[in-house]
């Protein structure tokens, strides 16, 4: 029978099936990080083990630091000694099993999907978890990957198994050209605005079409990145020449004839022709624009060139919602979104913390200067260097933009880069929910580009008079 590539890898994962449909999955890669201890805690509870080690891969990024007060990294940047112990733990832990781990000052450290990826143990094919919702971001590689809770994570990690419940498959086609100054964030945005928050909701999204073909890797990790966001168990990118172009060399990829022999394996992944998906949906890449959320949920997105909605020219049951986002954002209805003002920048996150995404800032940021606080974190160690390689911390600092180490850092708002009570952020990451970056916090998503082009204007601004796009 035709087969989707989400049907391709659960199959070759699946060890066995319940009469209720559970099936019990062999899980190819295991991701964790500094909010793993209580998984391990569980382990030694019980007198269990890790049982492959050599599966699972960690890193510390939800509570580190993402300054550095002596000059190098230290636990002692982190202020909150609970916080503190948790990255403490993770080094023990792993050190104790054996597990693969980049520490604090590995340069390898860094979110663990923007480190995934890059070190090559994110592969297609594989069935890939860890114990955090934008694991999703990892299907840009063709792989099969989802977020797992803390109990998950510590069967997965005593059995390097996992009972699921098969869902539903959906087929997102984004087919034409994107015009000059839209990005993946606007893609993924234009989806969620389409489709809604739950619109995803029991599926396993593949993204297909022109539209997403023309995208990088890294464009494609920041639209599976956001599959959760509409509802989605994960996202999916069928691999292809990109795919094997971007693992070529990366530490944890194949090597010589095993290479070889593993992409005429991950050339057999892609959707049959005549496969059949549970859902379809079609979006035209030509009529999106620069994205900017107005509300407390991604589906509150609209293009720059649009207005805050009015909730009195929504349908009844949405009003009263509508109208309590829009309090908690103070936003006006009818209020133009290009020239609202903004408070505070931040560039990084697991969903725009690349190298690509450090490159299309800092072309935006080049020969201006921020007025008002903007910050860019690097989405890795790795990537930190990269830039700093290629000149863009220079950029960044002399249009006077923070420059700073490697973390989830304000995406999260738990590790000590928050967002004042009432302040307007403009923000790459991936949620903008009731205080999701400090209590109070008004946070807008938006791309790398037009966060950058807020911080230079202290406003809202459609990057492509800043561009000539």
């Amino acid at each position: 029978m035709p087969a989707t590539l989400f049907d391709k890898i659960w199959a070759k994962h699946a060890i066995l099936t319940r009469p209720d449909g559970a099936t019990l999955l062999h899980v190819g890669r295991h991701l964790v990080h500094d909010g793993s201890s209580q998984a391990f805690r569980t382990l030694a509870d019980q007198g269990l083990t890790v049982r492959r080690p050599d599966r699972t891969f960690a890193t510390a990024d939800h509570y580190v630091a993402t300054t550095a007060q002596g000059g190098a990294r230290s636990l002692d940047d982190i202020a909150v000694p609970e916080r503190r112990h948790l990255v403490e733990a993770l080094a023990a832990n792993t050190a104790k099993a054996g597990i693969a781990h980049f520490g604090l000052n590995d340069l390898r450290q860094g979110i663990v999907h923007i480190v995934g990826p890059e070190q090559g143990i994110t592969q297609p094919g594989l069935l890939m978890v860890c114990g955090d919702s934008h694991t999703a971001t990892h299907g840009a590689l063709g792989a099969l990957a989802f977020g797992i809770g803390s109990s998950e994570v510590a069967h997965v990690l005593a059995t390097q198994t996992l009972w699921q419940s098969k869902p539903r498959s959906m087929r997102i086609s984004v087919d034409g050209r994107l015009a000059e100054g839209v990005t993946a964030k606007d893609v993924i945005l234009a989806i969620i605005a389409q489709i809604g928050a739950a619109g995803g909701t029991g599926h396993v999204i593949e993204y297909a079409g022109s539209a997403i073909r023309s995208l990088s890797a890294e464009g494609r990790m920041t639209v599976c990145n956001m599959s959760i966001e509409a509802g989605a168990r994960a996202g999916m990118v069928a691999p292809d020449e990109t795919t094997f172009a971007y693992l070529s060399g990366r530490p944890y990829a194949p090597k010589g004839a095993l290479w070889d022999k593993a992409v005429a394996a991950w050339k057999e992944l892609p959707t049959d022709p005549d496969a059949v998906f549970d859902t379809e949906v079609s979006v035209d890449a030509t009529a999106i624009v620069p994205m900017v959320t107005w509300g407390t949920s991604p589906e509150d997105a609209v293009p720059i060139t649009g207005r805050v909605p009015d909730p009195d020219r929504a349908p009844a049951e949405r009003r009263e919602a509508m109208r309590r986002k829009l309090d908690y954002m103070g936003l006006t209805p009818g209020e133009a979104l290009d020239g609202v003002k903004v408070d505070r920048v931040f560039i990084g996150s697991c969903t725009n913390g690349r190298i690509e995404d450090l490159r299309a800032a800092a072309a935006v940021a080049r020969g201006r200067k921020a007025t008002i606080p903007a910050m860019v974190v690097p989405g890795s160690g790795l990537v930190r260097a990269q830039a700093e390689a290629e000149g863009l911390d220079r950029v960044f600092r002399d249009a006077g933009f923070e420059w700073r180490y490697a973390g989830c850092s304000m995406c999260v708002g738990m590790n000590g880069d928050t967002v004042a009570p009432g302040q307007r952020s403009a923000s790459t990451s991936n949620r903008n929910f009731v205080g999701r970056q400090g209590p109070g916090a008004r946070t807008h998503l938006v791309s790398p580009a037009m966060a950058a082009a807020a911080a230079v204007t202290g406003r809202f601004t459609d990057v492509r008079r800043l561009t000539g796009g």
